[in-house]
């Protein structure tokens, strides 16, 4: 079998200098259409392409890695001349006599004579130059429709540096040399200036394929050459191995999306290092792309949403970075929703329940012993190596509590979910209580006599960005969490006074036939659905206001309507492709809501809200991946956002858009999430001084088949005259139901009848006890119940479980 690969031609060195960073010249250019780090000029009847005036033109269509390379067409004609630099993003001088080689990568579709290759030389930040070298001296021959290396010795710059400072080089030149007359066009990419060995990388380890419904996914062990750059993947078409991508040094994963189900194909993997040495191929792996069921299709979402959480979190600290490309950047919220991302990986077993914990400790040791902190309260933005405050804003450089309050559901859903008697666990519960009470939710009040709680407060500015926290939006979970906080609660009473004073706060009005309790009209973006969600269920319970699962499941049904109308004409729009909320979008970032949108349609708003409207975010999510998928499909799952009327697919993933999406689709799932966040006491205690009370609107929706039997504790727990009793049954069996007295006395029989699998519940209410419509026949009970202790016993084949509940009159 033949193989096509990249043909190198270079200098080899008679010393090799140790390892160091390269000096990158170009590696990608931000703007598809030019590279602005460049300047060209041309002259006499020589021609050269140049974009804006004197920009080096980019192309996007043939590149070495990455999403674009150079284009370099010229033609040279005798008393003309041409030339064209090319810097490092900001100009900047580096010392090029640390470094061995110039090296690139370069592609033609034509034959070329090694001897009409374009001479290279140097300019310093004065603007010296040195003496021009052809390239001819280092290509015997130029191949075609293939990548080669060229490398170039600095030695020859440092015999005859001409009038040059080689320690502040800021461009390489590329120019004309001999007139052939003849129009050329190459491809250059990866231009830097390189000292390294000639010894390519180790071959790649544990390449595995695996098939999804239209694409099939690459993963491999990661090389620990330190002078690794990257990934190279081949492909077997036609008989022969073409390079199909490349990855960075950091990433294990390659998605080629295929775009058909049922399609076989055979892939090999190379490692690439700093001075672009390519290793041996790896071992052969096929698979074929197949049908998938339900299951596959949200495991396969969340396991590839789970690794932006877990492969891209911040090696120090295990915090979560804000976006891809944030480097030391990481994100308090958006971190708050990956320990939430942790505990599904670890329930779904993405990674085991050692790795997933050990990553959890390193959070929280991080947070307790490394982050800084405002009387309780961590900054947006977090140096994920030093835990130094990165200023989000001018007067934003001290506490959020929002995101604080964002990373406590977190830190509390994994206090309940690691109840284990081990050393790490218990080092997690301890540190997590720790935080927890330490937690000034009072100081963020600002005054004793305040309603409201503030976002903000600066050791530099103090309260300077006054910003008072009131509804409707996604910050309803810190007036939940402040009232429940163990040391430094606030009044029950700021709830109703402060969060939802605002006239603003109630709607009731009906919008596409779905009505808004709460919220102003349309809903806003999504996120108002999802962030305080993530861990606080809204089932079965109401306040003063509205069932907050009803209200997000209508707010989200409410979108979809307006994307099927599509009042602003936008192409793309249909109940198949909807969701507006914040995100990247063409022009930068911005919140999307009905009647405030320019076409972007971010993946995370319908598929964050799959509790509410599994039936349409399911559908919803398939059409995204089968009709956008080669754009937006990754290896971190659904890029940030995509806009049909500019053209435009995001190439980014955020912490704070790509944790709702594995975490709300787990609570969609198993409830895993919303049953662990409420285990916590406090929390329960914090809804009865708000005034919640159970509520048995129909809010059940569609879900999969629980894995294992179950009986939840009631809700509300103490009560007067209802609550709510839930479980789950994981295959069909004959269900009783039964409520006890104190001495065993049978007082109730809530259920009794054969059950299919799947979660159910119940309102005993004893001024009326009724089922819902999930429930059926079977129920009665005694009248005239004294308050007191009351056991409820649920018998499911051969699981029974019994728990106790308190009525108080």
């Amino acid at each position: 079998m033949k193989f096509v690969k990249i043909i190198c031609i270079s200098f080899m060195l008679l010393s090799v200098k140790s390892f160091s960073q390269d000096y990158v010249f170009f590696n990608d250019s931000p703007s598809n259409s030019f590279y602005d780090p460049s300047w060209g000029t041309v002259s006499g009847s020589s021609l050269l392409e140049l974009i804006n005036t004197n920009k080096f033109p980019v192309e996007s269509a043939i590149k070495y890695s990455g999403t674009n390379s150079l284009r370099l067409k010229y033609t040279s004609k005798s008393g003309g001349d041409w030339a064209i630099a090319v810097a490092g993003i900001d100009w900047p001088g580096r010392d090029a006599t640390t470094k061995d080689s110039i090296i690139f990568l370069a592609y033609t579709t034509s034959l070329i004579a090694s001897a009409d290759l374009p001479v290279i030389y140097l300019e310093d930040l004065n603007n010296k130059q040195t003496p021009k070298q052809k390239l001819s001296d280092y290509v015997s021959s130029v191949p075609e429709n293939e990548w080669f290396k060229i490398s170039v010795p600095i030695s020859i710059f440092q015999s005859n540096p001409g009038q040059a400072d080689l320690k502040i080089i800021k461009t390489i030149f590329y120019g004309q040399n001999t007139a052939d007359t003849i129009q050329h066009i190459f491809y250059l990419d990866e231009i830097r200036m390189s000292s390294g060995s000639v010894t390519p990388p180790a071959v790649p380890q544990n390449v595995a394929a695996k098939g999804y419904y239209k694409h099939i996914e690459l993963s491999w062990t990661l090389n620990t050459d330190t002078t690794l750059q990257g990934y190279r993947i081949y492909k077997l078409e036609n008989g022969n191995y073409v390079t199909i991508g490349t990855t960075q040094k950091d990433e294990r994963f390659y998605n080629d999306f295929i775009g058909a189900t049922g399609v076989s194909a055979s892939y090999k993997v190379a490692a690439i290092d700093g001075s672009l040495n390519e290793s041996a191929l790896s071992l052969e792996v096929t698979a074929e792309t197949k049908q998938m069921n339900d299951d596959e299709w949200l495991t396969m979402l969340q396991e590839s949403t789970f690794r932006f959480f877990w492969d891209y979190a911040h090696p120090v600290s295990g915090l979560i970075r804000e976006r891809t490309g944030s480097k030391n950047t990481v994100t308090i919220g958006g971190s708050g929703f990956g320990v939430m991302a942790l505990l599904t990986g670890i329930e779904r077993g993405f990674v085991t329940r050692q790795q997933g914990r050990g990553r959890v400790l390193k959070i929280v040791n991080f947070l307790e012993t490394k982050a800084e902190r405002f009387h309780g309260a961590w900054p947006h933005w977090l140096n994920g190596e030093t835990g130094k405050v990165i200023p989000f804003g001018t007067y934003d450089d001290g506490g959020d509590l929002v995101e604080t309050s964002f990373m406590l559901q977190g830190l509390l859903a994994a206090r309940k979910y690691f109840d284990q008697n081990s050393a790490e666990e218990d080092s997690i519960r301890s540190v997590i209580t720790r935080l927890w009470e330490e937690t000034e939710f009072d100081w963020y009040r600002r005054t004793s006599s305040s309603n409201f709680l503030y976002w903000h407060w600066s050791p530099n500015y103090a309260w300077q960005m006054n910003m008072q926290l009131a509804g409707w939006n996604e910050t309803m979970i810190v007036y939940l969490l402040g009232i429940a906080s163990p040391k430094h609660s606030v009044p029950a009473s700021l709830y109703a006074n402060g969060w939802a004073s605002h006239s603003s706060y109630k709607n009731g009005k009906y919008f596409y036939g779905y009505k808004l309790d709460v919220g102003w009209d349309y809903g806003g973006p999504l996120f108002f659905a999802h962030y305080s969600f993530l861990g606080f269920d809204p089932r079965n319970k109401k306040d003063a206001y509205t069932n907050y699962f009803v209200n997000n499941k209508n707010h989200t049904l409410i979108q979809r309507e307006y994307a099927k109308a599509n009042p602003k004409g936008m192409p793309g729009y249909n109940q198949l492709t909807w969701g507006f909320t914040a995100s990247d979008d063409p022009f930068g970032y911005s919140v999307h809501e009905p009647f405030n949108d320019n076409g972007t349609i971010s993946p995370t708003a319908a598929l964050s809200s799959m509790p509410y409207t599994p039936t349409e975010s399911i559908m919803t999510f398939k059409n995204f991946y089968n009709t956008y998928g080669s754009k937006i499909w990754g290896i971190y799952g659904f890029k940030d956002a995509f806009n049909l009327k500019e053209n435009w697919y995001a190439s980014s993933y955020l912490a704070i858009d790509q944790g709702p999406i594995i975490v709300m689709v787990e609570n969609y799932r198993s409830q895993l999430l919303w049953n662990n966040f409420m285990k916590n006491a406090e929390i329960d205690s914090a809804l009865k001084k708000i005034g919640f009370v159970a509520d048995p609107t129909e809010t059940e929706s569609e879900s999969e088949v629980p894995k294992e039997f179950a009986l939840m504790q009631n809700y509300p727990n103490p009560f007067n005259p209802s609550t709510v009793i839930s479980w789950q049954l994981a295959v069909g069996c004959k269900v009783t139901l039964k409520i006890y007295d104190v001495l065993g006395n049978e007082v109730a029989v809530l259920v009794n009848e054969e059950k299919q699998p799947g979660s159910y519940k119940v309102v005993f209410n004893l001024q009326q006890t009724t089922s819902n419509k999930q429930m059926g026949s079977g129920v009665s009970a005694k009248s005239g119940f004294a308050s007191g202790i009351y056991f409820y016993q649920l018998r499911a084949g051969d699981f029974i479980q019994t728990k106790k509940m308190i009525f108080l009159k």
